[in-house]
């Protein structure tokens, strides 16, 4: 076997690769140890309750009734954007409460989008289904939508909770939450549990109780 250079050199250029060699080992178990105590950590916080449970929430309601508005409002200051623009098909926000973080997959109420709504009823732990109370003539609409909805199988035998916006209320043609419950026929509903909140999305009045109430009612439905 030929060697080119003294067997000293030879000696030495070989200690550098196998301490390389022994490096990565050694790396390749200082992370395995890292990613256990962080899978630890990750349950033991959610044990103690420190993290937030993640939920998905569909935001439905007809075109121009302040949905977009409301998620906006709902999220961190820094995180709020300025211009509000109509949703084309749907858009996925996120914003946290107390105990819980949501991903809102906030639906488009135009007509042509409206479709899109059942696609997504089998990921939905809980509804926000939002009206304009000041638009009266589409009032008979949105029961029409609303009444399709929990129709429809993947809702129908499911206990899902529906928290109701009635938006607008800073309105004057604004209607009260009560004549909204009437004009929806909200007393109808007796498998699920639901709640309705007079609201201004803007100044955002009315839309912490709202949350509060849906978030005791998704942990209910947890544990």
């Amino acid at each position: 076997m030929l060697y080119s250079g003294c067997p000293e050199d030879d000696e030495l250029s070989w200690k550098p690769h196998h301490l390389s060699c022994c490096s990565f080992t050694f790396f390749k178990l200082v992370c395995k140890y890292l990613n256990h105590i962080m899978g630890l950590l990750d349950r033991l916080s959610g044990l103690l309750g420190l993290k937030k449970k993640e939920v998905h929430v569909l935001c439905l309601g007809l075109d121009n009734s302040g949905k977009t508005t409301i998620i906006n409002k709902l999220k961190p200051s820094n995180a709020q954007s300025q211009d509000i623009v109509p949703t084309i098909g749907f858009s996925i926000e996120k914003f946290k409460s107390s105990s819980l973080s949501f991903t809102v997959f906030d639906m488009s109420g135009q007509g042509r989008y409206r479709n899109l709504w059942e696609h997504y009823y089998k990921e939905g732990q809980a509804i926000i289904f939002v009206i304009d109370s000041s638009d009266r003539l589409r009032m008979v609409v949105a029961k029409e939508e609303l009444d399709t909805m929990l129709n429809h199988p993947d809702i129908k035998h499911r206990r899902i909770p529906i928290l109701f916006f009635a938006n607008k209320m800073d309105l004057r043609d604004a209607v009260t939450s009560v004549k909204v419950s009437q004009l929806l026929c909200l007393e109808n509903i007796k498998d699920k549990p639901w709640h309705i909140c007079a609201s201004d999305a803007i100044k955002g009045e009315g839309l912490q109780e709202g949350v509060d109430w849906l978030q005791d009612q998704i942990q209910a439905v947890k544990t």
